[in-house]
């Protein structure tokens, strides 16, 4: 792969700016077809005679840089002319963005003075099926480009002024760097995916004017404005307004989210470049003229995933949370799963991709983009085992976390139970089970995980004062995620015909001594986590306890308890009370946001108070999907849609209704065909079902369970 380039850069002093690097070349007679394989250090967009090569943004996306760095491959043959210019533009990118600017590790400071760097081939073949190779190497030019500025978490800065001339042109240089992390593509392209028409443009009580595109995104803002050559036009980024309906921004901490363009003469069209933001408001800083409601569009950008998952209720609070849920998924999986994509974070936090891999491979199609993630998991995974935090590590201060660290055993599993391809479980067997045994090595008690440094119940509102943590007691949380992950080892291991006795034994022993060491559970959490995990001698009183404490506290669950609830509650016999705290529109829950006009879902249960005011500024995302994988509650328990066989070859269908829901209707698009389960109250005490399956399959009602065939079946009850 890319065996003829050589690592080119610009050795330019001022690193700010995005260098183009150029390559001028004549087409062969008789041509036959042109490829470009092409890879960064940064992010790079390419271009052949002035035309895009590919949709792709962003390339080459995020991985563990230094052990694996993708290179895409494209078919250029469309865009051959006799004489050809290929150019290619490289920013920072996450690579040599400072990322993390929370935090003070090192590490993040020395991203700015990394060089820039770019690795290509151009392969021709002609008619006879020879060959000539055009390679990065000393031959190439650069010079500046218009983009004088572009990183993740701060913006761009560009020069409309400078497209049409060649900025000091010059040498490149030569850079001395390994070519053995290069990897193909793996991970889904990330591109422009939906456009998003600016909904209105309003004074705000300061005087500031801002744009609402009336849903938050992930991506840019493409506008067209009427200017002089030096004219500017300069916005920032918000999700939402504060209590006076003025700009707020305070949240993104220290992410400028800025755009800055000077414009060139006449009628103009811009995209932002080699950067993006999270945002559903814009303020504008500087216009020429009067903006129009029509100069401005919301690009969303992710990674591209085909929807499996289509849900309809009767209940108009509960559609927009679901739509919340799925643009909260779309705007965070834009290459990698971030915790959310406007503040100076966006960062692969394995907890919240555990708490949500079931809900996302529910609502698209992600088996691509989880198993290229969970390869840089297993390229950062720790020689005792250990799992970052967030993948890619930027963190690496920050020790393993229980039910974060997880996300090595849950992730693959999930992907095998939604999809049935037992490769994810071949190919990260050796990290689940490392995981595992790192536990089993750092714990200070047998059987247990004690003595480790946890996030807890995170934002758990029964958590104790100036604590982020719930009150559950870690080393409790810690030991039950040990269980699970043995457990799920086992399976994996059984199904892989792996020698897993070492591991049965110790599960045992898990289990024993945990129900020793906890006989009694105090928070909610803890109840949760002893019912789902099977580690309550009785579950049932359990599930009884936990319902009483719902219904005296409320909702009190955090990012570990929230995901598990309404499944545990429906199982123990609580479908009603599940429907209770879904359908609930007072904080907290989730129809409270939604409530409050929200588009997407929200980090805390009250990140915005019923006053307007917030929680906080310096943790307070508005586009978090950690809360949203109650979706996956309406898939399997309201919808009812199991998989009695990974990948759906083998399906229950055991709706739960309720009233207060009118109706439900949910279609499954899996690997075996696809599934609907609807329901309807026609009055108050009859349901009419319409169950669609593509094999034979169980299906459960209130006052029959029965086996039927491949089609569709209405019942009424």
């Amino acid at each position: 792969m890319l065996e003829m380039a050589r690592w080119i850069t610009s050795n330019t002093d001022d690193k700010d700016i995005c260098m183009t690097f150029q390559r001028c070349f004549s087409m062969p007679e008789c041509c036959a077809s042109a490829v470009l394989q092409i890879t960064a250090l940064g992010v790079y967009e390419a271009f052949l005679n002035g035309m895009r090569v590919s949709e792709d943004v962003l390339q080459p996306g995020w991985t563990v840089y230094g052990k694996r760095l993708q290179v895409q491959t494209y078919d250029i043959t469309h865009l051959l002319q006799k004489e050809n210019t290929l150019t290619v533009t490289v920013g920072r990118g996450w690579m040599r963005s400072p990322l993390a600017g929370w935090t003070s590790n090192e590490k993040m400071a020395i991203r700015r003075d990394m060089p820039d760097g770019l690795l290509a081939e151009i392969c021709l073949t002609d008619n006879t099926g020879n060959t000539a190779v055009i390679a990065t190497d000393e031959n190439w030019t650069c010079h500046e480009s218009p983009v004088r500025f572009a990183e993740i978490y701060d913006g761009e800065i560009y020069d409309a002024r400078l497209e049409d001339s060649l900025i000091e042109q010059r040498s490149v240089t030569l850079l001395e760097r390994i070519k053995e992390d290069l990897i193909p593509q793996e991970g889904c392209p990330v591109r422009e995916c939906e456009i998003i028409p600016a909904s209105h443009i309003f004074t705000a009580p300061n005087g500031e004017t801002i744009v609402d595109f009336g849903q938050e995104v992930t991506g840019w803002v493409r506008f067209s404005v009427d200017a002089h050559a030096g004219d500017t036009v300069s916005f920032d980024h918000a999700e939402v307004l504060d209590q006076d309906g003025n700009f707020y921004n305070a949240n993104y901490r220290s992410a400028k989210a800025k755009v800055t363009y000077t414009c060139r003469e006449g009628r103009q069209t811009h995209t932002p470049h080699l950067t993006f933001f999270g945002f559903r408001y814009i303020r504008l800083l500087a216009w020429p003229g009067i903006p129009d409601i029509h100069d401005f569009e919301a690009i969303a950008v992710h990674s591209v995933m085909k929807q499996t998952g289509f849900i309809r209720s009767g209940h108009a609070l509960l559609d927009q949370l679901i739509s919340n849920i799925f643009w909260s998924q779309k705007d965070n999986f834009l290459d990698i799963p971030t915790d959310c994509p406007q503040r100076d974070e966006r960062l692969g936090w394995t907890g919240d991709a555990a708490a949500f891999v079931k809900a996302a491979s529910l609502n698209y199609d992600c088996e691509r983009f989880f198993a290229k993630w969970l390869n840089d998991l297993k390229a950062e995974q720790y020689p005792d085992g250990g799992v970052p935090v967030v993948v890619p590590n930027v963190l690496p201060d920050i020790p393993p976390s229980a039910a974060w660290g997880d996300a090595a055993v849950i992730c693959p599993w999930q992907l095998y139970t939604t999809y049935g391809n037992q490769e994810i479980l071949e190919h990260q067997y050796s990290s689940m089970k490392a995981w595992a045994d790192y536990i089993t090595s750092v714990t200070h008690d047998p059987y247990l995980w004690t003595g480790g440094i946890h996030f807890g119940d995170w934002l758990g509102l029964d958590a104790p004062a100036g604590s982020y943590k719930g009150s559950s007691r870690e080393d409790l949380i810690a030991s039950a995620y040990y269980a699970n992950a043995v457990s799920i080892l086992i399976r994996t291991g059984r199904i892989l015909q792996r020698d897993i006795s070492s591991y049965e034994h110790l599960y045992e022993e898990i289990v024993h001594t945990f129900r020793k060491t906890y006989p009694v559970y105090h928070t909610q959490t803890e109840h949760v986590l002893a019912y789902a995990f099977h580690l309550a001698e009785d579950r049932q009183k359990t599930a009884d306890a936990l319902a009483e404490m719902i219904r005296r506290d409320g909702m009190c669950t955090g990012f570990v308890g929230t995901p598990l609830l309404l499944h545990v509650l429906t199982e123990a016999g609580y479908t009603s009370l599940a429907w209770d705290l879904l359908l609930n529109e007072n904080y907290p829950s989730w129809l409270y946001s939604v409530r409050l006009g929200a588009t997407t879902t929200w980090e805390h249960w009250d990140g915005i108070r019923e006053d307007g005011s917030f929680w906080s500024t310096d943790m307070n995302s508005f586009n978090h999907y950690a809360y949203g994988s109650v979706i996956d509650w309406v898939y399997e328990k309201a919808a009812g849609i199991q998989p009695l066989e990974p990948g759906y070859r083998r399906i229950r269908i055991a709706p739960h209704p309720d009233r207060r829901a009118g109706m439900l209707s949910v279609t499954l698009d899996t690997h075996s065909g696809k599934i609907i389960s609807s329901w309807k109250y026609l009055d108050d005490t009859h349901v009419r079902y319409e169950i669609t399956v593509p094999q034979e399959s169980e299906l459960v009602l209130p006052d029959r369970t029965m086996t039927v065939r491949a089609g569709t079946y209405i019942i009424v009850i």
